[in-house]
């Protein structure tokens, strides 16, 4: 494909995703749309964004020859994230030097050049783009040009804060010391130190000799305060010695710690949620075969039984869940070695329950090439994935298993025609406890599955993702490297 940009083209798409943006469409639809518009304007065989967050990237919106990386983890300390040591705007790489592809087809084929560029909202990276070229010759300088302003207008949107991060632990702009602030007797601020301007985001310039934008306990006292944009401060104040007209007042950024704290509650709150009903149905079933074990026939007593052992089997594997999710761990099958993904699997469909397994069409190859990792895990990943597509999909439609290799992982899938997901709920339905619906279209369960998922597969140096599939439905997507 061609290296020259066709800048009118880019201009005029990109004039219609502004005003996709400020109609309050942006986040994860206008990323892709943005993508999309720029691989036809650039000619370019692809494109990739990484999102980072504190502790990891991940690849979460491509296009054309970058497809097959969507949902995948990225150091942040990798050129492929926009880390590294360089401060240049743009660099340039092989796709092997990223993600150690190898292109299919012949294998004088000519590797992707890519050029990766840095998306920052100030001194914060948000992130790194990807522009995929068919080619093993450096790009034209306007090439970096172009991909640079790309990645700009990519952390405006992450400056707009509109559907952006996509992560649940996306950027954050965390105190690396204690804000201090000297306010006069009139509560106006006197000295504002560099931490105080990170930690609210409001500049020495736009505080000095204003009130201060959160309140000031008494002297002794501490309070805890969200800020507009959603961070939580922790503020204590306190008499300037040597001036009784003025006040000191100390604040820290605690946002982490109220997170914890609220995940401890959501936790015990979901955990007695949950254990509740099937123990009322056990202890209902039991109660009744125990005081009228003479009066009910036959058909009755076996029917009670089988809804007793269903509701156990439910409430061993919630509790498993519960366990795994508490420890941040899912259940570990051993060290990675080579296994028969084909074999797994189909030993795994066995384990689903009846009406499950009744449900589901396995399309599988006849032969696939062996997968690095945990094969006792397969079973509980296949569970998750196959039963969340079931909850999510009328009775009386198919949930399909595919699989299929390419030159660096082995794949399967599990497809439904459910109600969908929605496009800026595909990263958030790998979090601890969430639920993506409410009112009719929610379903019960402690939404821990997925997040249990992504927690097994990526300890294998594999990746999950899910997406919306054409025609409706979902599609959940596993990737194991080749053994």
């Amino acid at each position: 494909m061609s290296e020259c940009p066709d800048y009118a083209a880019l201009l005029a798409g990109h004039t219609d995703i502004i005003a996709m943006i400020n109609a309050g469409e942006g986040g994860l639809p206008a990323l892709n749309r943005l993508l999309g518009l720029a691989q036809r304007a650039l000619g370019a065989a692809g494109l990739a964004f990484v999102e980072r967050s504190r502790q990891t990237g991940r690849v979460i919106a491509t296009v054309g020859a970058a497809d097959w990386t969507l949902g995948r983890p990225v150091s942040v300390t990798h050129p492929a994230s926009g880390g590294g040591p360089t401060d240049e705007a743009t660099r340039e790489f092989f796709a092997d030097e990223l993600f150690d592809e190898r292109p299919e087809g012949p294998r004088d084929s000519r590797r992707h050049r890519v050029v990766v560029a840095r998306a920052a909202v100030g001194d914060l990276i948000v992130g790194a783009l990807h522009v995929y070229y068919s080619t093993s010759d450096s790009l034209a300088p306007e090439v970096h040009t172009v991909a640079a302003y790309l990645a700009t207008c990519i952390a405006h949107m992450y400056g707009d804060q509109n559907g952006l991060p996509v992560h649940g632990d996306g950027p954050v702009v965390a105190a690396l010391t204690d804000g201090l602030a000297i306010i006069d007797q009139d509560g106006r601020v006197r000295l504002w130190n560099p931490a105080a301007e990170r930690i609210t985001g409001r500049p020495a310039a736009e505080a000095l000799n204003h009130a201060l934008p959160f309140p000031v306990p008494s002297p002794g006292e501490t309070i805890d305060h969200c800020l507009p944009e959603g961070r939580w401060i922790r503020i204590t104040a306190g008499e300037l010695p040597g001036q009784a007209d003025s006040r000191v007042v100390t604040f820290q950024d605690v946002t982490d710690q109220r997170h914890r704290d609220q995940e401890r509650d959501l936790f015990f709150a979901v955990t007695s949620h949950e254990l509740r009903t099937p123990v009322t149905v056990i202890k209902g079933y039991a109660d009744t075969l125990s005081e009228h074990w003479d009066a009910l026939p036959e058909s009755e007593r076996r029917r009670a039984a089988r809804i007793i052992g269903h509701r156990a089997s439910e409430l061993a594997r919630l509790v498993d869940r519960l366990l795994a999710a508490a420890s941040d761990l899912g259940a570990s099958g051993g060290a990675p070695a080579p296994f028969d993904v084909l074999d797994a699997l189909r030993d795994a469909v066995q384990l689903l329950p009846t009406d499950l397994r009744r449900r589901l069409v396995l399309r599988l190859p006849v032969h696939l090439p062996k997968a690095l990792g945990e094969r006792g895990t397969l079973a509980t990943v296949l569970t998750e994935l196959a039963t969340n597509a079931q909850k999510y999909s009328p009775e009386d439609t198919p949930i399909e298993l595919t699989a299929e290799s390419d030159d660096q992982t082995v794949v399967f899938r599990v497809s439904d025609r459910g109600i969908g997901i929605r496009p800026e709920h595909v990263e958030r339905v790998f979090d601890r406890f969430w639920q993506g619906e409410s009112g009719d279209r929610r379903r019960p369960g402690a939404g821990l599955g997925l997040y249990l998922v992504r927690r097994i597969v990526e300890r294998q140096n594999g990746w999950v993702s899910v997406r919306p599939r054409e025609g409706g439905g979902t599609v959940a997507e596993v990737r194991l490297p080749r053994g």
